[in-house]
């Protein structure tokens, strides 16, 4: 890891989270809507493609850049960094995937914010497990008809572009599933009803029903049956992004309580309740660490090409999200009443740090797969 380039790739995003994302991350949370103005900052400044290789439209960084850049944007607003999460779960499986022909035709417009995308995998009762998906795809010819309901998708109704992950035979399970690129428009593809939700308001969750659509051969990603094994390095690269989130949540609400501290003058000498907000930031700022450094060398791992990664992206999840919901619970209960009103963002910021622990794989899936890798 080259550390200037990360200082700099910081300051740079910090400056532009501070002064676009934070001021208005109060209204996206009760207006529940991303202003245009902020994906047009995002667009500007690059920022949806930071780590997509520049033949395709990136800027060709580093993973770990990646994830500092989520991070310091998830410190200002959480639902802002949704865009980003949600973006790159699109972007990664064409990229994994795809071919030259579709990287160029939509990897390039999406790296470079001028389209949206949103991911299709979670179907009703059987949450994201791909041995059990109820959306099918028949082939006729040419062509395939894709039929089912994808529930929870974030950004749906707002993309203009929808990787929908369906299965080719049921009775093969993951042997089964199988990718598709579907645009906006495409008949038989509509959006279902909006999910009311506890957090990450700025982003619409809502569902998307596929009645016979029909798509041609060549928006097939990565061949029949070859689903699983794109998902899986989709997902070291996602859990990653996941991480970053729930560690900007947390440093965001850490820096607050910092500020209230001192704005309170809770800092006075020989206060009983200083000492005991003391040894709780000490605590925060300890996780906070602990949590930083495991996910970077994550996305060291990643850039490197490391098999590692597999194991070490679900500890990353695993221990910052849990990290974001305990810091932020924590936050609240030092700013006492205060704080679990919306006159502080530490209520927004504890609600928007427990969707980290739930999608892209919950807690308890990520310590399934961290039992599986140091069980081999």
């Amino acid at each position: 890891m080259i550390q200037e380039e990360m200082l700099i790739v910081r300051h740079f995003v910090q400056s532009i989270a501070e002064d676009y994302f934070r001021p208005a991350a109060k209204d996206v949370d009760q207006f529940q809507k991303i202003p245009a103005t902020h994906i047009q900052v995002l667009k500007e400044n690059r920022i949806f493609g930071t780590s997509v290789p520049a033949p395709y439209g990136g800027e060709g960084s580093s993973y770990v850049n990646q994830l500092i850049t989520i991070e310091e944007v998830a410190r200002c607003c959480g639902s802002t960094s949704m865009l980003l999460t949600s973006q790159e779960m699109v972007i990664n499986p064409i990229l994994i995937g795809g071919t030259d022909e579709q990287k160029n035709r939509y990897v390039c417009p999406l790296a470079a914010g001028e389209i949206l995308g949103a991911f299709c995998i979670t179907e009703k009762g059987i949450s994201s497990d791909t041995e059990s998906l109820i959306t099918t795809a028949e082939k006729i010819g040419d062509y395939y008809k894709l039929n089912g309901k994808k529930v929870c998708v974030f950004n749906a109704g707002e993309a203009d572009l929808y990787v929908i992950v369906a299965t080719i035979d049921p009775s093969i399970k993951n042997a089964g599933t199988t990718y598709f690129v579907v645009e906006t428009g495409t008949p038989g593809l509509t959006i279902g009803r909006e999910v009311q939700k506890m957090g990450v308001k700025g982003i619409p969750l809502r569902e998307v029903v596929l009645e016979d659509v029909t798509v041609h051969f060549s928006q097939l990603i990565g061949g029949e049956g070859k689903g699983f094994k794109i998902l899986k390095e989709t997902l070291n690269r996602s859990r990653l992004n996941v991480a970053a989130q729930a560690l900007g949540i947390a440093q965001g609400a850490y820096e607050e309580v910092i500020k209230v501290a001192h704005k309170w003058k809770l800092t006075a000498r020989g206060s009983l309740q200083f000492q005991n907000v003391q040894l709780v930031l000490a605590e925060m700022a300890t996780e906070i660490e602990a949590a930083r450094r495991l996910l970077y060398y994550g996305g060291d791992l990643l850039d490197k090409g490391s098999k590692e990664v597999v194991g070490i992206a679900s500890m990353a999840k695993l221990f910052c999200s849990n990290v974001a919901m305990k810091v932020t619970t924590d936050a609240v209960q030092i700013l006492e009443g205060h704080g679990y009103t919306d006159d502080y963002p530490v209520e927004r910021m504890m609600r928007d740090a427990k969707v980290t622990q739930l999608y892209d794989g919950s807690s308890l899936i990520q310590k399934l797969v961290i039992a599986r890798q140091v069980l081999l």
